[in-house]
This record gives C-alpha cells, structure tokens and sequence, in this order.
C-alpha cells in the first residue's frame, strides 16, 4: 500500500444519490424503512436527497475547485444488481463508470465503498443480514463490482460500520430494516464478519492489485465514574462498539472475554468459520467522531451500561449531542494501531447550526471541529501511529438516516428545494489548507 498520506472527503450512496427508482433500480432497506411513516425525523426520506445521480459532474467539479483530490463514495447495491442477485441493470453499472471516469478525469482518485447500509430489499424479503445466504449474495456483489470498476478504482472498503448497521438495524430497529431483538442482532452480526472478510477475499481474487480494507465505527469509551461497576461497563461497551468487528478480522476472536453475552454468536457459529473470519486488508478504516462516557444501569437489560449524553455532563456537543473531544481521534487511531494495519480516517466530521449571511454559510465551529481532529491525527502520525488519510463527513449536507436533513454535516450546503450548492466557511478552510499543505501535511498551519 502507498505511504503517502491521502486527504479526502466521504459520501454514501443512499445519503446522496436520490434517483431512487428510476433507470431500473431497485428498492433497498431504506428506500422501504424510511418511506414508512414515523420512521425518521419528520417522516423524512431521500428519493431525491443532493439528486447527486443528476448533479454528479457539478459536485465533483466542486470538488476539483477545493482541492480534494481523494472522494470516497459507496455503490448502491440495487442500483447495480436491482434484485439483489440475477440480473444487473446497465443503466445503474453506467452511471458509477460516468462517476469513476469523471473523477479521474479531474485528477481525483475514486475510493470505493462496497455496502453503506442499503441492501437490495428483494434480499430483506429472504431474511437479509440474518440469513446466512448473504454471504454467498455479497461475494457475487463484490466480484462483479470489481470486474466492473477495479481496472480504474484503486481503493476498496468492503463494509461501512458494521457495528451500526446491525446494531441499530437488527436490535434496536433505529435504522433499516427495523428489526429488534438479541437474535436477528447476532445472526446479522456473524453473518456481516462473515461477509468484510470473504469479501476481501473476493475482490481481491478479482484484483490482486487493488488496496482493499473496510471501516470501524469507534468512539473513546471512558468510565463516567472511577467505581468498579462504571469501569466494567465501559469495558463491555467498548468490546461491543468498538472491537467486535475488527478482533476477528485481524485472527483474533471475539471478544467474549470483556463481555461474554458475545458467547451466544456460537448459535450462528458453524464449523470452520473461525478461520474464514480473517482476512488479510492492507488497511482498516476508523470513524471517530466524539468520546462516551459509560455508566452501569439496570435500566438497559443485556448490557447493563448506559451512555451518560454530552448534553446531560454539560461539555461542547454537537447538533446530534454528541461531546466535541478531538483527543480521542488521536486514541483510538493509537488503539486501533495495534492492529498492525495501516490506518486511514475514513469519516471524521460534526454537525452544528450554520448560519446564513448574504449567501455565504458561516460555520465556524465545523472549522474549528475539523482543524483541532485534523491536529490530532497528525500528532499520532508523528509519535509512530501509520496513519495515512483523513477523509472528513461529509462533502454535502446530506439526508442522515433517521435524523433526517436536520443535522447538516457538509462542506458544501445544499438547498434542497433548488438543489443550489454554496461552499461554507469550513469548505473554503479545508481547500485553503489543502492547497497550502497538500499531499505530504504533517503539521497543521493555525494561519490556514
């Protein structure tokens, strides 16, 4: 894998794309979950969304007149083969290659996310994550995808926070599709480890040539308190939210010995599949966005640890309450170090309440977020950590997932009713001090 550092931004196909059922694609999870009524912030969903599928030549544009010059996007799964498996629609493989060629045209490197949380539907129907079948479903996905792309699509991350989409889609039923319950969770959750690693080693028999790895939701899990009973717990959350997923990747198991309701996965367990839990990436992708501060309670059956909000300890938060605290950015990209895979920040990024002046987006907060993480993840690369990107969340104020279009993300400001685009104040920090830094940017300009 090159060691030259890669900055970015990140999108998602279903935050962005619109375009929802036309051109022969099919429905996902969330094109059903999110057009069921009382299911998101104000029954709000993203058949239209940035229409990026309309808009792509205009917001990659933007990007080239930023100066970014790594975008990480996902493929939408039903766009490509609508029923999740047979058929593939021609009209859904042109628009990712009028995507892919575009970018390279503007000398901006496609980094490509496999699955982003919206699987085909037709695929639900059959029992989805909870169906072990997926694995078979997900590694035809990947091979065709990368016949199709791989010959100009360099950069592969097979799955996007596995931990989110099963958790809150499979136990909580937050997010798509909706389920809840202990089981659909475990089955979902064996069946998505199963599934990053014989992805892997699909695409890579595909393309022996391409960097593949996959991304890990992360948060630093502190005690809110020093008793034994708060320490527990935030071990337990951390075990659960934090190296779940990536343990068995890198040939380590499960971590049951922090928290041991993990031992009922054995029921989802079948022979041989210790060994086929671990792939061998070139890279782990992080998404760190705050720090958890973790208390013991009865009150939450199964864990019994509840997340003490940013709001209720009176700290800096975001518009989604969650604690601004860069220094654990730098933590977890030292946790996540011992691994032994090269890191790349694959989303960092906050939502606040921009303001608008005379067509112009003042959010200086998002720059002040964005800046002092950026310090911090540069600081772990100097003290050792083989760090090598930061792709900040996101380019576009984007629909995001149950909350809606309320918590804007962006670099860019979309209007939705015009789809009129404005770079904020953050957009214009972050292409100044990517064209003042570049490349190679080991230390972080305060005059940028």
């Amino acid at each position: 894998m090159e060691d030259k550092f890669s900055w970015g931004v990140s999108t998602a196909a279903y935050q962005i794309e619109g375009a929802h059922n036309i051109h022969g694609k099919g429905a996902s999870i969330w094109d059903v979950f999110a057009n069921t009524p009382g299911k998101t912030h104000g029954n709000q969903h993203a058949n239209v969304s940035c229409d990026f599928y309309h808009h792509y030549a205009q917001d990659i544009a933007l990007m080239a007149q930023m100066n970014i010059s790594n975008f990480r996007f996902s493929l939408s799964w039903s766009r490509i083969i609508p029923g999740g498996t047979g058929a593939v629609n021609p009209d859904g493989i042109d628009f990712y290659n009028k995507v892919i060629d575009f970018c390279l045209d503007l000398g901006i490197e496609p980094w490509v996310t496999l699955y982003h949380w919206d699987l085909p539907y037709s695929l639900e129907l059959k029992g989805g994550w909870t169906n072990r079948e997926i694995i078979n479903w997900f590694t035809v996905y990947v091979q065709l995808c990368l016949k199709l792309f791989g010959d100009r699509v360099k950069h592969w991350m097979i799955l996007n926070e596995p931990m989110v989409f099963t958790g809150a889609g499979y136990f909580m039923g937050i997010h798509a599709p909706g389920r809840k319950g202990l089981t659909s969770f475990l089955a979902a959750a064996h069946h998505a480890a199963l599934c990053q690693a014989e992805g892997t080693r699909a695409a890579r028999a595909i393309r022996s040539d391409a960097t593949i790895g996959t991304t890990f939701s992360c948060s630093l899990i502190e005690p809110y308190t020093s008793s034994d009973n708060d320490q527990y717990a935030a071990t337990k959350l951390d075990a659960l939210a934090n190296r779940m997923f990536v343990e068995p990747l890198v040939g380590k198991s499960y971590p049951v010995k922090d928290f041991k309701l993990l031992n009922r996965l054995e029921n989802f367990v079948k022979d041989g599949d210790e060994a086929k839990l671990a792939a061998n990436v070139d890279f782990i992708g992080i998404q760190n966005y705050t720090r958890e501060k973790v208390t013991h309670s009865y009150m939450v059956p199964l864990l019994w640890a509840k997340v003490v909000k940013a709001s209720k300890r009176s700290v800096d938060h975001t518009l989604m309450d969650w604690e601004v605290y860069p220094p654990a950015i730098h933590s977890m990209l030292h946790q996540f170090s011992s691994y032994g895979k090269p890191l790349i920040v694959t989303e960092n990024g906050a939502a606040f309440n921009d303001i608008i002046l005379n067509n112009a987006v003042h959010d200086h907060q998002r720059q002040q977020y964005l800046q002092m993480h950026i310090e911090q993840v540069l600081k772990a690369k100097q003290e050792g950590v083989d760090v090598r990107g930061y792709f900040v969340w996101t380019l576009l104020d984007n629909f995001e997932w149950a909350e809606g279009y309320r918590p804007r993300f962006g670099l860019v400001h979309v209007d939705f009713k015009t789809q009129k685009r404005v770079i904020k104040y953050s957009g214009h920090w972050y292409a100044n001090f990517l064209q003042s830094h570049g490349e190679s940017a080991l230390q972080l300009s305060r005059t940028a």
